[in-house]
């Protein structure tokens, strides 16, 4: 038995309940889109599938992802369907597919298919932070002196995670800087030099793609250069995942955590986490989570209500994921942000905060402004570029080398919005004198 909504009942309902139940109808009532094969949304039409405000060239897509039509509309359906059946399909009593054990499934099922993983080592998360910090801070192999790593290009939510085993477990905290400007092989030298100053290491945390700078870290080189010193690696793949043309085997790493609400374009509040199944002993479960038995890599998730709606949506993003063809997403995004980048070359106050090297960037790409020396200044630059264009970019902070002003296409963007932006930096580029 399916509890769909019936047009007749929403319209009724809405005679008396007001506009927004008989919005809500006609978003339930409306033909459903025809189903998303693989390859078959070509590059070019990528932006005819989203809604956006055309009076702002939207630069932060790494926020999160705007999500296309065709996923949007799945959402608001499921959003009334779970608020119409309510502790009915929560509480799996019904027969066939109206219910939340079965949403569960096809969610871990999709993003395994996504990521090329069994659907056991995959869980379902409320974002990428929730699922990083579970990972680090219910990692058992730490005893109070081992030293834990990371590096300054690292997220703020991972960073407070990799302190808290500090203040609470006794570990000794290490940070490092990543070099600038990097190359290949100055950032393997760079973690190689860790690793051997801190040889009573157990935890490194590495981020494939810095949501500060936009670089691109070599994961597997430095994943088996850990694992040959006894160091295990927590990976946040947050702007990897669903950007880059990869599968999780190709980072040989045993944990790792991202956002599927950034480029997998899912609804916001679903994150996923990674644990290789030969290694989910050594993640602890979260909170006492007895719900679950403990070699259910889902009793690493805190017990409670999630966003079901999100959830049950994630299926039809991971197809929208395929339906445009993950070598294609990815040879899009790269264009987008070479197009702007090589537009500005010629000016000598811009800077890129990342190098050349198309292994070491893709899609967000950071620079600075000649005399761009502090945070304040950097903040004055996103405001001029709003204010004055209409370009949204945001500045990044923590960073060893300094401040810089993020730039991150997505994938509703067109040529215009990063032609905007080369433009306006013609014209800013000496705003500091």
């Amino acid at each position: 038995m399916s509890f769909k909504p019936d047009r007749r009942q929403l319209l009724k309902g809405a005679a008396l309940g007001g506009p927004a139940l008989l919005a809500s109808a006609s978003a339930v009532a409306a033909p459903q889109p025809p189903a998303l094969t693989a390859r078959s949304i070509r590059v070019a039409d990528l932006a005819s599938h989203f809604d956006v405000d055309p009076t702002i060239h939207n630069l932060e897509a790494g926020y999160w992802s705007i999500m296309p039509r065709v996923v949007a509309e799945a959402y608001a359906r499921h959003t009334i369907e779970v608020n119409r059946s309510n502790s009915i399909f929560a509480r799996n009593v019904l027969p066939g597919e109206a219910c939340l054990a079965n949403g569960s499934r096809d969610a871990q099922m999709a993003i395994a298919r996504q990521v090329g993983c069994s659907p056991e080592e995959i869980c379902v998360t409320r974002s990428g932070s929730d699922a990083l910090q579970l990972l680090i801070a219910n990692y058992r192999g730490i005893k109070a002196g081992d030293a834990v790593i990371y590096c300054d290009l690292d997220y703020d939510a991972t960073i407070g995670a990799m302190e808290w085993l500090g203040t609470h477990k006794g570990a000794r905290v290490v940070k490092f800087a990543m070099p600038e400007p990097a190359t290949t092989a100055n950032i393997l030298a760079a973690y190689d030099d860790v690793l051997k100053r801190n040889p009573d290491a157990k935890l490194l945390l590495v981020t494939q793609v810095s949501n500060r700078t936009g670089l691109v870290t070599p994961v597997k080189e430095i994943v088996t250069m850990a694992r040959a010193r006894g160091v295990d690696t927590i990976v946040d793949a947050a702007h990897g995942i669903a950007l880059l043309d990869f599968q999780l085997a190709d980072l040989g790493a045993d944990f790792v955590a991202w956002s599927v609400h950034k480029w997998t374009s899912a609804p916001l509040g679903t994150g996923a986490m990674y644990i290789r199944r030969s290694r989910l002993a050594d993640i602890d479960i979260a909170y006492e989570n007895h719900h679950l038995p403990a070699d259910n890599i889902n009793a690493r998730l805190p017990a409670g209500t999630i966003n079901f709606a999100a959830l049950l949506t994630i299926p039809i993003a991971v197809d929208f994921h395929f339906a445009v063809g993950a070598t294609a997403k990815e040879r899009h995004m790269r264009a987008l942000r070479d197009r702007w980048v090589d537009a500005v070359r010629d000016v000598p106050s811009v800077t890129m905060a990342v190098p050349d090297d198309p292994a070491r960037y893709c899609a967000i790409t950071s620079f600075r402004l000649k005399g761009m020396d502090s945070d304040d200044r950097a903040k004055a630059v996103q405001q001029r570029l709003f204010d004055k264009y209409r370009i949204l970019t945001v500045w990044r902070t923590g960073i060893a080398k300094g401040p810089v002003i993020r730039v991150t296409p997505g994938l509703y963007s067109t040529a215009a919005d990063v032609d905007a932006l080369a433009t306006a930096l013609r014209a800013e580029h000496a705003m500091f004198g």
